[in-house]
């Protein structure tokens, strides 16, 4: 068969788009095969795909509470919870935490050994994340299985972590953390296969970078208030000897707590594929024994109100009809996805949606590849400001009295020649951080869903990345905001505060509509189902080779920007690299997640969707 090529980035995914409405599904299907005309034939004859139905699904906004499989998502949430959780966690003090390692070096030096910390993890997942996506595809390991062995890594380099005496061991076990850990792309992959439903996805792919704002929020302020606490509460904690020890102990401690809760969530909660569920996340692994997902059945059966709860059916898999099983009527027609309200409905055999698997070499299409680019360098400019971000915050506040071997005391030429930082503590950096994420979450349940269903993927996400270079270009003029505490003493005040919040309310505001799309944009330009964890874990090691270099690079030009005088120069740097993503993204289209059509491919679904 040959490849079916359609251009849905003129349209949107999202609900609410009545724009292609009155679109001619007998353009939209392929010409290789009669039966796939006469299924959505016989679906136009019973009216399934008429004006006035679309314009009804259309005028509803999907709301939270629509959302299929909402256990299976939460499981994935907490999942995904953990890498933003450690991460900004660290992030609150990591400057601090170096100074301790080694108080001889210069903030210069700090500066350049942080975004060096700071790209350990993700550089490790570059080298790994296209392998674990290949595995994850396997019908050998599948996706359970590599999800849960990243928490083990992550929870294990948390430990370390903890221990660590010197900038080398703490890079060791950052490093341990990220080789272990290929989570996102896997969890993509997941939460497009758990809602397979287009209509559904501007907000089901909304739950992961909803998570990291959680993550953003709970971890900055997690670390901000354990870390040194000898140090910071000495009146309780000055004669403890561990944290005399350990200063940094207690933050990582607590978040290797919460990975092992999250590992056992996946453990005992997470379906991958079983016979009890007729659209399974993985294909392959339809026959295979999940011992943890039993033992989970049988615990919640001892809880009270643990009764089975409806099954996650894609209506249509199978002709129209009705199966018993133990006594449960399985109803299918076909329709769309569908929560049936009987006990246990089971599914005796399946049906694959796909029987071959699409070789590795034609996965990289020029959709793919745009809107990989597209991808890497979204993620080069976000996870530098991440990590530049925090060491900005940490960095001593300009002191023009200190004499003339400090480089403080280089000089003044507005508007560009200044240095420079808020000189905070890691209670206040957690503050800071944390503002980041409470924009986040307010603005992606209020108003990212409304405006992408009216917007579009696309569209939303070329619009919001041009928030990216206006922030970058402001941020270090917050060093020049007045404070009411002279230097060296930290910036404080209600006008700092302002500004601050002010500044990332415009990188928020990009980022929380440009990663969903981003995400639904790399989901959805898979060319074949059978490769989406591999698209996805290639996906996750151009992210995570953009967010190793960013940040190491401009990591070592900030140190030379502060020791210079121009403390901006590498923000200003980081802009144009915004520029070019905005450019970038004007070369990706969306496509329908199965762009090449192979022998025996499963007909119907994604052609006759009748959104």
């Amino acid at each position: 068969m040959g490849d079916y090529d359609t251009d849905a980035g003129a349209g949107t995914p999202d609900d609410g788009d009545t724009k292609d409405e009155d679109v001619d599904l007998g353009r939209l299907l392929p010409s290789h095969g009669p039966e796939r005309d006469s299924g959505c034939a016989s679906l136009r004859d019973e009216g399934l795909v008429g004006n006035a139905s679309k314009r009804e699904a259309g005028a509803k906004t999907v709301s939270w509470g629509d959302l299929p499989r909402k256990d299976q998502l939460v499981v994935v949430a907490l999942a995904r919870l953990s890498e933003p959780l450690v991460q900004t966690s660290i992030q609150s003090y990591m400057f601090y935490q170096l100074k301790w390692f080694d108080s001889t070096l210069p903030d210069s030096v700090i500066s350049s050994q942080a975004g060096v910390m700071h790209a350990s993890f993700t550089a490790a997942q570059f080298l790994t994340a296209m392998v674990w996506g290949q595995i994850a595809d396997s019908s050998r390991v599948g996706r359970k299985t590599v999800l849960m062995i990243g928490l083990v890594g992550t929870l294990l380099s948390c430990v370390g972590f903890a221990f660590a005496t010197s900038f080398w061991q703490a890079l060791l076990f950052r490093s341990i953390g990220g080789i272990t850990n290929g989570n996102v792309g896997v969890l993509r992959t997941m939460i497009s296969e758990i809602v397979q439903e287009r209509r559904y996805q501007s907000r089901a792919f909304l739950l992961l970078p909803m998570t990291f704002n959680v993550g953003v929020i709970i971890g900055p302020i997690l670390g901000g208030i354990l870390s040194d606490p000898a140090g910071s509460h000495p009146e309780l904690f000055g004669n403890i000897t561990f944290f005399k020890r350990f200063p940094y102990a207690a933050p990582n401690l607590v978040s290797a707590l919460f990975l092992f809760f999250a590992l056992l969530g996946v453990w005992l909660c997470l379906e991958e594929a079983s016979t009890t569920k007729t659209t399974p996340t993985l294909d392959a692994r339809l026959e295979k024994h999940d011992r943890g997902l039993e033992l989970g059945r049988k615990l919640r059966a001892w809880l009270p109100g643990g009764h089975p709860r409806a099954a996650y059916v894609l209506l249509g898999s199978q002709d129209a009809g009705v199966d018993f099983d133990e006594g449960h009527p399985t109803v299918t027609t076909p329709s769309r996805q569908s929560s049936l309200p009987d006990a246990s409905p089971t599914l005796k055999h399946p049906r694959r949606r796909y029987t071959q698997r699409l070789p590795f070499r034609r996965i990289f299409t020029p959709n793919v590849i745009s809107t990989l680019a597209a991808s890497f360098l979204l993620a080069f400019h976000l996870g530098t400001f991440n990590s530049l971000w925090f060491i900005f915050l940490s960095t001593p506040v300009y002191d023009p009295t200190k004499g003339p071997e400090s480089p403080d005391a280089l000089g003044r030429r507005l508007p560009f020649i200044f240095t420079g930082g808020l000189g905070l503590r890691p209670p206040e950096v957690g503050m800071a951080m944390a503002i980041l994420g409470v924009i986040g979450i307010g603005l992606q349940l209020g108003v990212y869903p409304w405006l992408s269903a009216r917007l579009g993927t696309v569209r939303s996400w070329r619009l919001f990345l041009l928030f990216f270079p206006l922030t970058y270009f402001l941020v270090p003029y917050l060093s020049l905001v007045p404070s009411t505490s002279p230097p060296p003493l930290p910036k404080d005040g209600i006008v700092v505060w302002a500004a601050i919040a002010g500044v990332l309310f415009f990188q928020v505001v990009g980022r929380t509509f440009a990663l969903p799309a981003q995400t639904i944009l790399v989901n959805n330009c898979t060319p074949h189902p059978s490769v989406l964890g591999t698209v996805h874990g290639v996906g996750q090691s151009v992210s995570s080779f953009a967010r190793s270099v960013g940040p190491v690079l401009c990591g070592f030009l900030y140190g030379m920007g502060l020791a210079r005088g121009v403390v901006g120069a590498v923000f200003w740097g980081l802009g144009g690299v915004a520029a070019c993503n905005v450019l970038a993204s004007l070369f990706v289209r969306e496509a329908d997640g199965h762009d090449i059509w192979l022998e025996g491919d499963e007909e119907g679904e994604e052609v006759c969707d009748p959104r």
